[in-house]
């Protein structure tokens, strides 16, 4: 058996202090798609924040994992979970992937791993991502892998000089389960 987090284009791994590169090209990639616009932030400051998340314990199931190409061993992105309510049985993710590395299939790979871990191993109920109505490639990646529309915040979000709609995705364990079949052991 090969590593639970470990695909044919991918592995899930904790974040390592000599990461911080990757994550600053990852936000200004980000900047150029016409995301969140953050003020700029040091090279220093992100070799401080890598050495941080290399450390870091996770925060109950929120964590972020960097997404390295099995091939290459590069950094090719992160994906993560936050606002974990196990309560309620539900959590949000957030996935990104470098700008020379879209379209490799490394996105779609990364979140099912960790969508399989939340709800087969956490036993998470209900996955909740919030996609920028303007990107239509992580909104057809959703919907690809099963995500259904639930509604559309108007004008949410402001950047950029003005707002924009955020659509509101969900999943269920049972339609993941059915849509990504457990690999075999």
């Amino acid at each position: 058996m090969t590593s639970f987090w470990t695909g044919k284009r991918v592995r899930l791994r904790g974040i390592e202090a000599d990461d911080w590169t990757a994550f600053m090209r990852f936000a200004e990639d980000e900047e150029r798609l016409g995301d969140l616009l953050h003020p700029p932030r040091s090279a220093e400051g992100f070799r401080a924040w890598a050495k941080e998340q290399a450390t870091a314990e996770p925060d109950g199931d929120c964590f972020r994992l960097a997404i390295e190409a099995v091939d290459t061993g590069e950094t090719v992105g992160s994906v993560g979970s936050h606002h974990a309510d196990p309560h309620a049985g539900w959590f949000e993710y957030g996935v990104t992937i470098g700008a020379d590395h879209r379209r490799n299939g490394y996105a779609a790979e990364a979140v099912v791993m960790l969508l399989r871990f939340m709800f087969a191993e956490r036993r998470y109920h209900k996955c909740a991502a919030r996609i920028f109505a303007h990107n239509e490639a992580s909104l057809t990646l959703h919907r690809r892998l099963g995500f259904v529309e639930e509604g559309r915040l108007r004008d949410q979000m402001f950047f950029a000089g003005r707002h924009h709609d955020l659509v509101m995705m969900g999943m269920l364990a049972h339609e993941f389960a059915r849509l990504h079949p457990a690999r075999e052991l």
